[in-house]
């Protein structure tokens, strides 16, 4: 049954003008209204979509659904819609079998649509039951789409906000008690010189007084401001309430029961989204919060000042507030990490000339031959030529690295203190202290698979609520999870190893070219090649894994959304942290150890010759493949994708739109609030955008004994990453359901564990990457004089050429203009004239001990260092700790006023009733008016 038809009761035919006004007077003087075009002045009175037709009632919350649009015929300004529908049911038609024609499909899609109908009617039936006021409008510029528009009364509002425990700010107001004495006075200075990097907000000022808040309560409803009713919940309050309406509300006459979710999974509905204030950009834009954010946070020409995040919170929610306050905190930790990072580098660049392995490497008169660096097409060549990658590798391998290592593990344990603390002041601040996690509603996908398996069991026997997926249910899922994920493993290590062999070949082609240049630069040249395939690679890589670890999610249909976002965060960070890490990982700490000796190669289908480091050591390389990945994911993938997907998406909607609807003059007038946020992006939640800055702190602290200016890089993409996210938020996605949360969740623990893994690896990149262990060794151990003269002699080995396999000899010996009988590699081994010639030599196993010490001893002494910093730091701020422990004693003297008030009324009614006796007591109780609520 239509709805119209179930509204007005019309069943037999009337005339077609009884009926209009029959109609006319039922839906627009009942809970549910549908609207005709609205005209220009309407439009005004509506303020753009933002009120009911009365102009009165705000909406809070939209559901979209397809309709479907006859074509116009003749001009005529009449649409297809329910209530001439219902007019046309009176006139007499063409038979049923013609209407209906011979195809199947249409059948089965007319039936689908019919079945969706009903499902809505039902569902809304039952909003409106829950005393939810619904309002519908098909008449829109938007072809094929339908609007429902809701709004949540006062009492309604009362009674979720009491179900939510939601604390509003009471009458009573207290003073907020800052620092006194010298640290009032820092604090002050410290304000007024950060005053000009502040929003122009008034909630970004310093309160003095504060309102004590509580969990609303309608019978305290006089503890509470209710002057002005209308601005008591705002908005993102009004649509979370009316959010968690509609997650409760269940359709319960078929079969299974479907909440707003699985409608929206089912089709049944095709969007649920709270509406923004108002407009950001143009000449008509009313003041509203979001256009204060698009003016005070989203323009990049505020790049240099702090966020809003109270108007962030205000605005979007808790979680997305604590994302952007987290995003903030972590950025201006970068500060002091790329300073320290920069005067690292420096310090290398100005002792480059000073380093005496550099200057030996660099001489020409030593003429050390050195080996060839691949098979027959490579010949030998002088150490001279590798001067470039030595000096280079310098500026990233000298003994700043170590302390900048030190200086890291520390910056990430005060980082993390210090995030605790601001989230601890931000729970104060925002009235969380006290907040546990809200019951989460099932998804859709998991209401879904258990009316499936309800559908397969007896109904007599089981009620369908009782049904719940079990492991047994969830088993080959859980089989497909693991195979699949050790398969995209798999496919991350063999591309690893393909551009292994892509570097193996190309240093072999090249290494044939007639083109001096190009042979002299082929290290480079592979280098940098190899690093842009594995960051192309890495990009695509990161697209496929995001889409597999969201489908094998979904397999495993999570009952609840906390559920899935903490399997789907599990998934996706393994996959993209193999992903990021793997050749970075190789490249650290295996390659040049897998390649054997000369005459004694280790080969790769017996053609391909296991590739070395340069003499300068693997940093430089290391160092080159983290910055061209870690800028190039930054770049393209952090922000090109950003920027050009949302937009490229919304152009495509809007003009697949505009071209559905070119004939339609309309669609020249202004669109309505709810249709323009229709055409935005939804909100996909905030797991990518948490995901992509987890990465980049790996980049920031993993690796950072090879890449000092990483936290460089990185500041200068989260300046651009804030700006951008927050133009995204703003004006390129609809509005998302405010969440409630007291902290980051799931993501602090990935941080404190990325932490805790960053100095076991920097410990192994300084001890077995760098050459500091080895300095150290030498320099202590075999110098004659202490100093580092020599130490390129001591770390490379001899080897006599005639013991070379066969066919592996250099094709062109005399390519240096002499006979070579003696070349020399990198290595600890005996020399060809020892009693055990190419052995590992003595020097080598002190080296490992030395490398392994190094290890044990700067790993404990770093995670002691943190673990002090994490004691000596308290979590809770102690102004904050008093202000909580003020709010307790003020609200308990609030009660107990509230207490005694109660009992003199009763006392005195008592001694009044006393005074006058049964009788008038008796005659006053009957004259007492009756008091409603």
């Amino acid at each position: 049954m239509d709805l119209t038809e179930k509204e007005s009761g019309v069943s037999q035919p009337q005339s077609a003008c009884k009926q209009a006004h029959f109609l006319r007077d039922v839906l627009f003087h009942g809970k549910f209204q549908l609207l005709k075009s609205l005209t220009p002045e309407e439009n005004t009175q509506c303020r753009q979509g933002l009120f009911y037709q009365d102009g009165r009632r705000r909406v809070d919350y939209i559901l979209t659904y397809h309709i479907k649009k006859s074509s116009r015929a003749g001009g005529s300004r009449l649409r297809d819609n329910a209530f001439t529908r219902t007019l046309r049911r009176g006139r007499p038609g063409p038979p049923a079998d013609a209407e209906r024609g011979a195809d199947p499909s249409a059948e089965h899609h007319e039936h689908q649509d019919r079945d969706k109908a009903l499902r809505r009617a039902e569902f809304e039936s039952s909003l409106l039951e829950m005393g939810l006021e619904l309002e519908r409008d098909e008449e829109t510029k938007t072809p094929g789409v339908g609007f429902v528009k809701i709004h949540a009364p006062w009492n309604v509002l009362c009674r979720e906000a009491e179900f939510m425990k939601l604390k509003m700010p009471t009458k009573k107001v207290y003073e907020v008690k800052h620092s006194s004495g010298v640290m009032e006075k820092i604090n002050t200075f410290i304000s007024k010189l950060t005053d000009p990097l502040h929003p122009n907000l008034e909630e970004n000022r310093t309160q003095k007084v504060k309102h004590l808040s509580y969990p609303f309560s309608r019978e305290k409803q006089h503890l509470f401001d209710l002057s002005d009713r209308d601005s008591f919940f705002d908005s993102k309050t009004r649509g979370s309430l009316v959010c968690e309406v509609l997650k409760r509300t269940k359709c319960t006459k078929a079969k299974f029961s479907m909440g707003i979710t699985s409608l929206l999974g089912s089709g049944v509905y095709l969007a649920a989204y709270p509406l923004h204030d108002g407009d950001v950009e143009g000449e008509n834009a009313e003041p509203n919060d979001r256009k204060l954010l698009y003016e005070e946070w989203a323009s990049y020409s505020v790049f240099y000042k702090y966020q809003p995040i109270s108007l962030i919170r205000k605005y979007f929610g808790e979680k997305i507030g604590l994302y952007f306050a987290w995003l903030g905190v972590y950025t201006q930790m970068l500060i002091p990490a790329s300073l320290v990072g920069v005067i690292v580098f420096l310090y290398g660049c100005v002792t480059v000339d000073d380093d005496i392995p550099s200057m030996e490497i660099c001489d020409q008169r030593r003429n050390i031959t050195m080996c060839p660096l691949c098979d027959r097409v490579c010949s030998y060549w002088n150490l001279s030529t590798a001067c470039g990658t030595a000096r280079a590798s310098h500026l990233f391998d000298n003994p700043a690295t170590v302390f900048f290592s030190i200086f890291m593990a520390l910056w990430a344990a005060f980082f993390m203190e210090h995030w605790k603390r601001r989230q601890m002041r931000l729970n104060y601040e925002w009235d969380l202290t006290g907040f546990e996690d809200e019951e989460d509603h099932p998804r859709a996908e998991y209401e879904f698979r258990v009316m499936q398996k309800s559908l397969r069991t007896d109904h007599k026997s089981q009620k369908p609520e009782k049904e719940k997926l079990t492991c047994k249910d969830r088993f080959p899922a859980y089989m497909t999870n693991l195979i699949m994920m050790l398969l995209m493993i798999g496919v991350t290590f063999a591309i690893v190893f393909g551009v292994i062999l892509y570097r193996i070949s190309t240093k072999a082609a090249l290494a044939m070219s007639s083109n001096p240049m190009t042979r002299s630069n082929v290290r480079l040249t592979v280098k940098t090649t190899a690093a842009i395939i594995n960051l192309v690679v890495i990009l695509i890589l990161d697209e496929v894994y995001g889409a597999v670890a969201r489908w094998l999610t979904v397999l495993e249909v999570p009952k609840t959304d906390k559920s899935f976002e903490e399997r789907l965060i599990f998934k996706t960070f393994i996959l993209k942290f193999v992903n990021a890490f793997t050749p970075i990982i190789y490249i650290a700490f295996f390659r040049g150890r897998l390649g054997g000796r000369p005459g004694s190669y280790l080969y790769v289908f017996e053609s391909y010759r296991m590739e070395e480091c340069a003499h300068g050591g693997c940093l430089m390389e290391l160092c080159i493949q983290l910055s061209i990945t870690m800028l190039g994911k930054q770049l393209i993938q952090n922000n090109l994708f950003e920027i050009g997907v949302p937009k490229l998406k919304k152009l495509i909607r809007y003009i697949k739109s505009k071209r559905r609807s070119f004939q339609e003059e309309e669609y020249e007038k202004k669109l309505q609030r709810y249709e323009t946020d229709h055409f935005l992006e939804p909100f996909a939640g905030l797991t990518p955008e948490y995901m992509e800055m987890i990465i980049q702190f790996g980049f920031v602290t993993l690796f950072v004994a090879s890449f000092p200016l990483a936290p460089l890089f990185a500041l200068l993409n989260n300046i651009i990453e804030i700006r951008l996210d927050a133009k995204k938020f703003v004006a390129e996605l609809r509005r998302p359901d405010a969440a409630r949360g007291k902290d980051i969740g799931i993501w602090y623990n990935i941080l404190r564990g990325v932490a805790k893994v960053a100095v076991i690896v920097n410990a192994f990149v300084i001890s077995f990457t760098s050459d500091f262990i080895p300095r150290l060794v030498y320099q202590y151990m075999y110098s004659q004089d202490g100093s580092m003269h020599g130490f390129v002699n001591h770390t490379l080995s001899y080897f006599n050429v005639s013991h070379f396999q066969n066919g592996t000899a250099p094709v062109e010996p005399f390519h240096l203009g002499f006979r070579v009988d003696i070349c020399r590699y990198k290595d600890y081994r005996e020399p060809p004239w020892s009693p055990t010639p190419y052995e590992i030599s003595k020097e080598f196993w002190a080296v490992l001990a030395a490398r392994l010490a190094f290890v044990i001893v700067f790993q404990n002494v770093v995670m002691l260092m943190s673990d002090v910093v994490d004691w000596i730091i308290p979590d809770i701020p102690k102004d904050i700790s008093l202000q909580i422990h003020k709010e307790k004693i003020l609200m308990m003297d609030l009660f107990m006023k509230e207490e005694q008030g109660k009992t003199r009324t009763e006392d005195s009614v008592t001694s009044k009733e006393m005074r006058h006796g049964p009788l008038a007591r008796s005659r006053s109780i009957s004259h007492t008016p009756c008091q409603t609520y």
